[in-house]
């Protein structure tokens, strides 16, 4: 524990940039050296479960931050190959730019990707808005153009909050602009001292103060700008009325009519093929485990699922990411979900695929590997259910460990055993926590 405690300052130190990642090879000897001395001591006056389960919960702790140390190495330095960590694991250590660009081309490339979406969005308003300004032969065209892409959001309702904003803040900087024209004329010298100091407060105030600051304070600073260039009026102002309220009604209606809903729907969708995903992963890792051929280098007959559950669960990540950019809903049918819960069922579940067990074990007894295939059961089929997120939740219920199964196991596959059941339970909590209110775990996670 004292060595994990030194491994999260080096790598928060890495971080804040005052010395360079150290990697995980560290905590990955400490954890060799736990896995070969963990197990029950003679003598023990204890639970020796209880123990057991202890002991597995801090390697548990151990792998995640052997985890962070390799992530934090990325991303402070180069990218290189860790030779100590399952190859899935970072696959995107040693990959090539190309590689990497087709990797999230791929995991994007479907209508159910709020990436994919949101670039349609995007480029059906600015091919709309270049439309509607060529046909009208607007005046300053382009503003139509920068006001859709600006007063764009991902959500209708919060689309209609910018414009409603960016359209008061655009009258009111029109109308001050105006003023400005008609009062210094063809003065361009108060316009070249004026520009800078406007734009200095536009471009440092409009973001923080938000549309409607930013749509006035843009007016007046580019009013002063074309000032400069050639002979205005007032009618500058007009243009710019006309041409942001065209934008942001572009921008709204592709909002209303191009997945109005933004990540919420997409959240659920990607969170239940995530599960989905996953079943058949936990089912195999679990009977590799009792079968005593779950070595971290003989996952070829995972790799199919490990590749799905890894494909939705960037996508599901990339869903997380813009909900919480989004605004809340007022009336959400997902209120009790906790999505990311979702997401940690999904990492725990790629965890524990890659790295059971932590030391070889043998084949386990028929009534532990009976166990094993009922509790595997039991996962699988609560994974299934929360697929749907049944508004009851989900009830878990895990059988207790064959009476005497840790007694006729040798050391390191006692040790595996526990592992497996900690895991489970660890899984049973995920999916109880992320379907929502009315979900219990039976069968003991101390």
């Amino acid at each position: 524990m004292r060595g994990l405690a030194t491994a999260c300052a080096d790598e928060a130190a890495a971080l804040r940039g005052t010395r360079p990642a150290p990697g995980p090879e560290r905590v990955e000897e400490m954890i060799a050296q736990y896995a070969a001395v963990r197990g029950v001591p003679p003598g023990l006056r204890e639970d020796p479960h209880a123990l057991l389960r202890r002991q597995s919960t801090l390697l548990a702790a151990a792998v995640s931050a052997v985890t962070a140390s390799a992530a934090a190495a990325l991303a402070t330095g180069p990218r290189r190959s860790m030779p100590g960590l399952p190859p899935e694991q970072f696959w995107y250590a040693g990959a090539s730019t190309p590689r990497l660009w087709w990797g999230r081309i791929a995991d994007h490339l479907t209508p159910r990707s709020v990436v994919f979406q949101n670039a349609v969005r995007t480029a059906s308003g600015l091919a709309l808005a270049r439309l509607v300004a060529g046909s009208l032969d607007l005046s300053h065209g382009f503003w139509v153009l920068l006001g859709m892409l600006t007063l764009g959001r991902t959500t209708a309702g919060a689309t209609w909050s910018a414009v409603r904003s960016a359209a008061v803040g655009t009258l009111i900087g029109s109308l001050a602009a105006g003023a400005l024209l008609t009062s210094a004329g063809d003065m361009t010298e108060i316009y070249a001292a004026l520009l800078v100091p406007m734009a200095l407060v536009a471009f440092w105030a409009g973001p923080v103060g938000g549309p409607a600051w930013g749509q006035g304070l843009f007016t007046l600073v580019v009013s002063t700008a074309f000032a400069q260039l050639s002979p205005v009026t007032w009618e500058l102002a007009e243009a710019r009325i006309v041409d942001v309220l065209t934008g942001s009604a572009i921008g709204l209606l592709c909002g209303v009519l191009a997945w109005p809903a933004g990540a919420r729907g997409e959240m659920r969708r990607s969170a239940a093929a995530l599960f989905r995903a996953t079943a058949p992963l936990i089912r195999v890792t679990v009977e590799r485990a009792a079968t005593g051929h779950s070595a971290p280098d003989t996952r070829a007959d995972a790799a199919t699922a490990l590749r799905r559950t890894m494909r939705y669960w960037r996508t599901a990540h990339a869903s997380y990411a813009q909900l919480r950019a989004e605004p809340p809903p007022r009336h959400a049918a997902d209120n009790g979900a906790d999505w990311l819960a979702a997401l940690n069922h999904g990492s725990r579940v790629l965890v524990g695929t890659y790295w059971l067990p932590w030391s070889q074990g043998t084949a386990w007894p028929s009534d532990a590997v009976s166990w094993a295939r009922e509790a595997t059961d039991e996962v699988v089929s609560a994974t299934l259910r929360a697929a749907h997120f049944p508004a009851d939740g989900v009830t878990v219920r895990l059988a207790p460990l064959p009476p005497g199964v840790l007694t006729r196991l040798p050391a390191p596959s006692v040790s595996h055993l526990v592992d497996v059941e900690v895991w489970l339970h660890a899984l049973a909590s995920d999916l109880t926590a992320a379907v929502g209110p009315g979900s219990t775990v039976e069968g003991g996670f101390w």
